[in-house]
């Protein structure tokens, strides 16, 4: 199995692509996704190790709900949960689901890379 990579999903297109280029740029593995559905097709039966950048408000399926499908199929993969609307439910949810770390939009560079290399720890 090769390097870790991170799995970047988030129905924006510029903050994917930026995040992209910011993790790439620290010689990460990145793939990236514009919708939990597009994350869920391209997933197999193989998973590769890594760890999720995922955006909680998406049309479609949100990351509350991909993260929850995921736990449901026994898949631990370490989740690093994104939004522009924290409240108490998301907070709540992103705690009961095992999320590494839930940060805000914009997100603080500093806080990604801990929270990144809090998720990798292990693999």
């Amino acid at each position: 199995m090769g390097p870790p990579t991170i799995f970047v999903i988030d129905d924006d297109e510029v903050v994917r692509d930026s995040l992209k280029v910011l993790l790439e740029l620290r010689r990460y593995s990145v793939r990236d996704f514009g919708s939990a559905a597009a994350f869920l097709a391209d997933r197999g039966e193989a998973p590769q190790a890594g760890c999720l950048v995922l955006d909680i408000h998406m049309p479609g399926m949100g990351g509350i709900d991909l993260l929850r499908q995921l736990r449901s199929q026994g898949d631990g993969i370490p989740t690093i949960l994104v939004t522009g609307r924290r409240d108490a439910a998301t907070q709540s949810h992103a705690q009961s689901l095992g999320a590494v770390a839930l940060l805000d939009k914009p997100i603080s560079h500093p806080a990604l890379f801990l929270a990144i290399d809090q998720a990798l720890k292990g693999l």
